[in-house]
């Protein structure tokens, strides 16, 4: 394990120690600005097997659609607060390391009410929660417990996202990212 007081020193460490997941700051030394998220983009692009789990104070939604659509694999993408819920993050960053996805429910909250049009209208308000869900990381065992529904009942609403974003199935592609991918991009 490693600490970096700034992004140079992020990268270096990241480099040095070839971590299973990187924990980066948006706002790094010297200005506070994005140097984290630069940092992180950098990380991905030079080790794709390290993954990033990025926090935040503050929602800067465009960082988050940047980082997750280049490669959602082994990212995730947490306001501050999220930390400091000891479940919520350590599950975050061991779906992350496992090369799941990990969006903060409030991130996309703040996404989500920005889709005025395009093909995401056409879905029902519980397929929207069930993506909403899904960009969030969950699997369809944890959108199960998180509505209170059957497996059945998921599947179902997973299927008509697909269909409704024109998600067919393909061999080398995974819909679910995509069709989060959709959502975040929208």
């Amino acid at each position: 394990m490693a600490q970096a007081a700034n992004a140079d020193e992020l990268r270096q460490a990241v480099r040095r120690y070839e971590p299973d997941v990187a924990i980066v700051d948006v706002r790094m030394p010297p200005t506070h600005t994005d140097e984290g998220a630069r940092a992180a983009v950098e990380i991905r692009e030079e080790q794709p097997e390290v993954a990033v789990l990025v926090l935040s104070q503050v929602i800067e939604a465009a960082h988050a659609v940047r980082l997750f659509s280049e490669r959602p694999e082994g990212f995730g993408y947490l306001l501050e607060d999220r930390a400091l819920e000891i479940d919520d993050f350590l599950e975050a960053v061991g779906r992350v390391g496992r090369g799941g996805t990990a969006i903060d429910p409030q991130v996309i909250g703040q996404l989500v009410g920005r889709h005025t049009d395009g093909p995401l209208e056409e879905l029902t308000p519980r397929e929207r929660e069930v993506l909403e869900l899904m960009a969030q990381g969950l699997s369809n065992r944890g959108i199960c417990e998180k509505l209170v529904v059957s497996p059945k009942t998921v599947e179902t609403h997973v299927n008509a996202i697909f269909l409704k974003l024109g998600l067919m199935a393909a061999p080398d592609e995974h819909r679910r990212v995509l069709a989060v991918l959709a959502f975040l991009r929208s």
